[in-house]
């Protein structure tokens, strides 16, 4: 097996030699994923944002081609960059072109301003960032630009502009510092031959932490990704005429493949690109693309409910709602409106960027489903809850989750001290989560205290 990349933790050999063995991890790379799932599902719609529709066939094509731009522009296999931008199609097919073109991404949420973005830079050594010019009145380019010129890394930069928009930076250019910057969309070349790429290795990376720290950048193997993804669709019985609503952003675990954007292709559904979060956008998008899942956050599912527009709605194509992440857990009186409010089935979902998700099912008892986060998606995550002494607490007390598993990442890239105080020595994360175990099984998240 190819190692991961140089500054990650690997997860043991005697962990790897199982999850192969258990037919968990398959070999597959998520961009060569995607080649199949273009032949098997080519004519049918993979993305919705606004006015816009991609097939399969034709993201695949985009993702091609975009990748040949990279190599062409100079990014070479093993380079990370940076990918900071809203849900839109560009986030997708960057993504997928950077794996492809053997780059790793490190997906940034869009918010995240220079302190935090160049804390990324500096950590993951990123050569590249791809942001849009401006957005919502925030300067990218100028950030970009910015922490270009502290050195020494960054040395490309990608803008994204909308359509019809014109370029403020005048297209391909290059600073003082030897920063080249070029417009997202002229990177359209004929596609090359295929890399071989090794599926132990990391597809990209996603960040941890809360607003205000330095993030952590979570290695997500090709391996331990497409499990995740393919296991969630599994969970939530995803099909070909699924549609997704995708209103979180799509730098989040949970939205990215819990099942999310990736699981939804795995099953040849439709993924409907939001970037509006107000309830009305959210509510309009879910009645005319006839949106089947959903995932929100706590207080995104209030507002939808509370929303005055929302009465007007045809929500009627819903069956599923996922409301959870690494937020306050849902409270009851929430939980018991979204049946009567919108007809369909409510999960709950507690999740990581480090991995972890857990989750209510389909079948659980009303209850269940109204008090708890459910339990871990894979069979083979193994949990703890564990007191200040580091002893496992009875069932029905409260303590802080642990967890290891085969799409649970062993350690933070090129972050030593981090590491120490956020796994144990036998590779548990430490979530910083307090929970507690009900009789049946099924874990309640009772705090959100951060780790010591």
């Amino acid at each position: 097996m190819t190692s991961m990349l140089d500054g990650c933790t690997p997860w043991p050999e005697e962990f790897v030699d199982y999850y192969w063995a258990s037919g968990l991890w398959r070999g597959n790379t998520l961009d060569n994923l995607l080649r199949g799932w273009a032949l098997q599902y080519g004519p049918r719609t993979a993305l919705v944002h606004g006015d816009t529709r991609l097939t399969y066939a034709a993201l695949n094509r985009r993702v091609s081609r975009m990748a040949a731009g990279f190599r062409l522009r100079g990014l070479r296999p093993g380079q990370r960059v940076v990918v900071q931008l809203p849900d839109i199609p560009e986030l997708v097919v960057a993504t997928f072109a950077l794996m492809r073109a053997g780059a790793v991404p490190v997906l940034c949420p869009v918010s995240h301003r220079a302190p935090e973005v160049s804390h990324v830079v500096q950590v993951s050594e990123a050569t590249g960032y791809i942001g849009p010019a401006t957005y919502r009145g925030f300067d990218h380019t100028e950030m970009a630009a910015g922490i270009a010129a502290q050195g020494p890394f960054l040395r490309r930069v990608f803008t994204f502009e909308a359509p019809g928009a014109s370029d403020p930076y005048g297209g391909f250019t290059t600073d003082t510092s030897g920063c080249h910057y070029f417009p997202l969309h002229s990177l359209d070349s004929p596609p090359e031959p295929a890399l071989t790429l090794s599926a132990g290795q990391v597809a990209f990376f996603l960040l941890s932490g809360g607003a205000g720290e330095a993030p952590g950048l979570v290695p997500r193997t090709h391996n331990d990704y497409a499990y995740q993804a393919r296991a969630a669709a599994e969970l939530v019985s995803l099909t070909q005429d699924d549609v997704y609503l995708a209103a979180l952003p799509a730098d989040l675990n949970l939205a990215f493949g819990g099942p999310g954007i990736i699981g939804t292709l795995t099953a040849g559904g439709t993924v409907v690109l939001v970037e509006d979060p107000e309830p009305a956008a959210l509510l309009a998008a879910v009645e005319r693309e006839r949106v089947t899942v959903a995932a929100l956050t706590p207080d995104t599912a209030r507002l939808l409910l509370d929303a005055p527009s929302g009465a007007g709605a045809d929500v009627s194509s819903l069956r599923l709602v996922q409301i959870g992440g690494r937020t306050t857990p849902l409270d009851r009186a929430t939980a018991e409106r979204v049946g009567s409010a919108w007809d369909c089935r409510l999960q709950q979902v507690f999740g990581t960027d480090e991995g972890l998700l857990t989750l209510t099912r389909t079948d659980d008892p009303e209850e269940t489903v109204l008090t708890t986060q459910g339990r871990p998606l894979s069979p083979d995550d193994q949990i703890r809850v564990v007191g200040s002494d580091g002893e496992e607490v009875p069932a029905g007390e409260p303590g802080e989750l642990l967890a290891r598993g085969p799409y649970t990442a062993r350690g933070y890239y090129r972050s030593p001290g981090l590491n120490a105080a956020s796994f144990t020595a036998d590779g548990y994360l430490r979530t910083g989560v307090l929970a507690r175990r009900t009789p049946d099984g099924n874990l309640v998240v009772t705090g959100l205290p951060g780790r010591s």
